[in-house]
């Protein structure tokens, strides 16, 4: 007969009480380390899909991401606004972000928080100890018609 047992064959990671899996438990058969990169950029991409936030950064490092978005083969910038330390169980993330007018900045942060906290928790299995963010602009929807017709070359 085969016997069960209840403890963690390895395969899956173990869990706290929160039901996060955790990063390098006692007892484990190997280290796992998760580049702040990978930690910036799935906060980013979680701090984008909140609605009512325009984009994060402020209005240089929009700028530089502006430019270099239009360089061929530089990829998008999924960082800008974004930045993080990153321990073996825990990480900080701090975020700049320009949110649309009209929304609600408090509920906007809270949804963001939420939001961040959640997502890098799930993929990455780091507990998140701190979300700080900073609304640094907010976006009016007459911006987007300037930028078009201040053009004086064709």
């Amino acid at each position: 007969m085969a016997q069960t047992s209840a403890t963690n064959s390895g395969t899956t990671p173990a869990l706290r009480t929160g039901s996060t899996p955790v990063l390098n438990e006692d007892g484990a058969q190997g280290k796992t380390t998760i580049a702040s990169a990978v930690v910036q950029k799935v906060a980013g991409i979680a701090a984008r899909e909140v609605s009512g936030v325009y984009a994060l950064g402020g209005g240089v490092s929009r700028a530089f991401g502006a430019i270099k978005e239009r360089i061929p083969g530089s990829g998008t910038v999924t960082t800008a606004g974004v930045s993080v330390e990153v321990g073996e169980k825990q990480t900080a993330v701090d975020l700049d972000v320009v949110v649309e007018y009209g929304a609600r900045i408090v509920d906007v942060a809270r949804a963001v928080r939420r939001n961040v906290i959640s997502t890098v928790e799930q993929i990455t299995g780091l507990e998140v100890i701190e979300v700080n963010i900073a609304v640094n602009d907010i976006h009016l929807p007459e911006d987007d018609d300037t930028e078009d017709s201040t053009s004086r070359v064709e």
